[in-house]
């Protein structure tokens, strides 16, 4: 399977703002990154493709050394568009295949018409007073076969889904023709999922953890509280004064012991090269042990809770 090769950090793109994307690829790139975690939704996929292509130009790698992942947003379930969906993100992108390409949300949501609007967002009717969500007859296992297809024609390497329970990837196990390679979820010691990813690794799905650093990425959202970051509790700063290392590089570390592949954020050339710099040390199994037990099942990205409160819509995803 081509996800022996997808690198274990990769440099998440959500949130990065499009005026920086372009130097902030380059700059990764630069520093030794080969897997970028791109999205529709993210909205700078342009950018992305500048970045990568000054990089290719410039000799720092070539197009095989990248492992390029995107994914299909909710509007675009519908087996017909998507094919269409891959194809403009591939055009922004200037790529002529993904290394993976994933579902972004086990949400079908109403076609918006890349003319109309780009990328779409989560709301269907921005002019009303009241905007909401809205939903599409569209079941996922018809949206998985169209993935499939899209394998089939060689535009894609390798699919896969994100936010999905663990109900959902048994039930996708069932009908799978091309079984998904990656499940990409929140988890950070606050979330841990272990279950969830034992699970995947009994079905030979990798997991790569978005949000790796738990708080610090919702902040700015006001999904997070101040007091909640990971970073500052005991064993972390202890684990982190034994190693000589920050306290992120501990937690980032923590997640790749586990098993985890991670795509934290950052636009800053110093983190960068911080949170790439993962495997000269080791934690121990009592440090381990003891930030899997920070666990509280926290989690800031819950479909439960922004669409109710940002998208005038109640659409939970998890129990």
């Amino acid at each position: 399977m081509f996800t022996s090769t997808m690198p274990k950090v990769g440099l998440g793109l959500w949130k990065i703002a499009n005026k920086d994307c372009a130097q902030t690829v380059y700059d990764a790139i630069a520093a030794g990154y080969r897997h970028l975690d791109s999205a529709c939704d993210y909205g700078n996929e342009k950018e992305v493709g500048q970045g990568i292509a000054k990089a290719l130009k410039d000799g720092l790698c070539t197009r095989e050394e990248l492992w390029v992942t995107s994914k299909l947003w909710n509007t675009y379930h519908a087996p017909e568009h998507v094919k269409p969906a891959l194809e403009k993100s591939l055009e922004d992108l200037g790529l002529d295949y993904l290394d993976l390409y994933l579902i972004h949300f086990p949400i079908a949501q109403t076609f918006i018409p890349f003319a109309e609007r780009y990328p779409p967002g989560w709301l269907f009717n921005t002019d009303d007073e009241s905007p909401t969500m809205s939903l599409a007859a569209v079941s996922l296992q018809q949206t998985w076969q169209a993935m499939e297809k899209l394998v089939d024609e060689k535009r894609v390497k390798e699919i896969g889904v994100c936010n999905y329970n663990s109900a959902l990837i048994h039930d996708l196990m069932s009908y799978s023709r091309i079984k998904p390679s990656v499940l990409q979820i929140e988890s950070h010691p606050y979330n841990t999922q272990q279950r969830l990813i034992s699970m995947c690794k009994n079905y030979n799905i990798d997991v790569v953890a978005f949000s790796p650093l738990g708080a610090l990425s919702y902040l700015e959202l006001g999904m997070a509280g101040e007091n909640e970051t990971v970073l500052e509790q005991h064993v972390v700063q202890a684990a982190a004064k034994r190693l000589r290392k920050t306290p992120a590089q501990v937690v980032l570390r923590w997640n790749i012991q586990r098993g985890c592949t991670i795509i934290p954020k950052s636009s800053k050339l110093a983190r960068l090269k911080e949170n790439i710099a993962l495997f000269d040390f080791e934690l121990s199994e009592q440090e381990m042990a003891a930030i899997s037990a920070l666990n509280q099942n926290r989690r800031f990205n819950d479909p439960g809770d922004f669409c109710l409160s940002a998208f005038n819509t109640l659409h939970p995803i998890y129990d």
